[in-house]
C-alpha cells in the first residue's frame, strides 16, 4: 500500500487536531512529523488523549524548522498555522522539494493588493501567488490543477459554504452576481484557541451575534472566486454570526433570479453530479449542520422566492471539516495520487 510521509505545522489548534484525527487513521498517511513551539517534547498521547493507543500517537512535537520537517522525511505538509505566519514556512519548505497545503489565507488571493486591503499587511511572499492553487476540487479544472501543484491554497470556512452553492448558477447566468447577499452562521471553534473573551464560554453561551462587519477577510477570496465564475468582478453582502455550538457553519445566500427558475436543479445537479462531497438535498429542503458536522460533507438546497424574484441557497458544512482540514485532506489525496475519498469516508 503507498504511504506518503506526512507533517503537521501547528498542530496544536483546532485545526491542526482535527487533522491529526483524520492522518493518523487515513490508511495511507505515515504521519511523521508534527510541530508546535508550545508542546515541542511531548507525545500526540499526551497533549491529546484522545488519541492514546492510535498507531502513531507516541510521535512526539518538534519545533517548527523547515530542515527539522525535512530531516523527518515529510513529502507534503500541511500549515495550520496563522496567515502572515505560513508564508513563511511554505517558502521555506517548498525550496526543500516539500509540497505544502496551506490552510491560512495567505495564498488564497491572486492579487497581493487585494491580500494588503483586507489583510492589513503586504504579502510576505507575493512570488508564490501565481503558483498557488486555491484548493476547492469541485471547481470546474480545480482537482486537475490539485493533482499537479506544488502549493495547494486551501479554502476558508465561510468561503466553501458560500462560493459552491453559487458558482455553478453564476457560469450558467442564473443569477445577477451584483445582487449577492449572504448571511453565515459559525460555531465558536472557528475563531480558533483564542484568548479574545468575546469567545469564553460565558460570553458566547445562549447568545448569538454578528461580528467583522461589515468587511469580514473571507470577502476577499468570496468575491474572487465569484467572480471568476461570473466572468466579471462580484461585490457582495457578506454577515457572519457566531452561535454557541463548538462546530458547524449553516449559510443562507439570496440573489435575484435573472435566468429560468426550472433549471436550478439541473445546473446543480450537472455541475455536481460526480462530485462525492457535495450533497444536493433538492427545491425547498434546506440544510442542517447536524448532518454535516466530523465528515467532509456539504448539504445543499435551494428554494425560488416568487414574491421577490431572488433564488434562495442553503448550505451546511463543518467548519473544521470540509471548511478546514478534512478539505485540505480531499487536496492531499489528489496531490498524492490517491483515491480522492481515501480516508474520508466517515459519516
Amino acid at each position: 500500500m503507498q504511504m506518503i510521509k506526512t507533517a503537521v505545522v501547528g498542530a496544536s489548534g483546532y485545526t491542526g487536531m482535527e487533522l491529526l484525527r483524520l492522518l493518523l487513521m487515513h490508511p495511507n498517511a505515515q504521519l511523521c512529523c508534527v510541530t508546535s513551539r508550545q508542546y515541542a517534547g511531548e507525545s500526540l498521547a499526551s497533549v491529546f488523549p484522545r488519541f492514546a493507543k492510535a498507531d502513531g500517537s507516541a510521535l512526539t512535537f518538534i519545533q517548527p524548522e523547515a530542515k527539522l520537517i525535512k530531516d523527518s522525511g515529510a513529502e507534503i505538509a500541511f500549515l495550520a498555522l496563522p496567515h502572515g505566519v505560513a508564508a513563511e514556512y511554505a517558502t521555506a519548505l517548498l525550496e526543500l522539494g516539500i509540497k505544502v497545503i496551506d490552510l491560512s489565507a495567505d495564498f488564497r488571493l491572486n492579487d497581493q493588493q487585494v491580500y494588503e486591503e483586507f489583510y492589513g499587511t503586504p504579502h510576505p511572499a507575493p512570488e508564490l501567488l501565481q503558483q498557488a492553487v486555491y484548493g476547492m476540487p469541485e471547481l470546474q479544472g480545480r482537482s486537475e490543477a490539485i493533482r499537479e501543484a506544488q502549493l495547494v491554497a486551501s479554502p476558508g470556512c465561510y468561503p466553501t459554504s458560500i462560493i459552491l452553492p453559487l458558482v455553478p448558477l453564476l457560469e450558467a447566468g442564473l443569477i445577477d452576481p451584483q445582487s449577492i447577499v449572504t448571511c453565515s452562521m459559525s460555531g465558536v471553534s472557528g475563531a480558533g484557541k483564542s484568548s479574545n473573551v468575546l469567545f469564553s464560554f460565558c460570553e458566547a453561551n445562549e447568545s448569538v451575534r454578528a461580528y467583522s462587519v461589515p468587511k469580514h477577510r473571507h470577502l476577499s477570496e468570496i468575491e474572487q472566486e465569484l467572480g471568476i465564475a461570473a466572468g466579471t468582478p462580484v461585490t457582495m453582502s457578506f454577515t457572519p454570526h457566531l452561535v454557541p455550538t463548538h462546530n458547524g457553519i449553516c449559510t443562507t445566500t439570496s440573489a435575484l433570479l435573472t435566468g429560468d427558475a426550472s433549471k436550478i436543479s439541473e445546473v446543480l445537479e450537472k455541475a455536481y453530479a460526480d462530485k462525492p462531497f457535495v450533497r444536493l438535498l433538492g427545491e425547498n429542503n434546506p440544510a442542517d449542520t447536524k448532518n454535516v458536522t466530523r465528515t467532509n460533507f456539504i448539504d445543499i438546497g435551494w428554494a425560488v422566492d416568487q414574491r421577490t424574484g431572488r433564488v434562495l441557497l442553503y448550505s451546511a458544512e463543518d467548519n473544521l471539516g470540509k471548511g478546514a482540514a478534512s478539505q485540505a485532506v480531499q487536496s492531499f489525496n489528489l496531490m498524492a495520487g490517491l483515491e480522492e475519498q481515501a480516508g474520508l469516508h466517515n459519516l
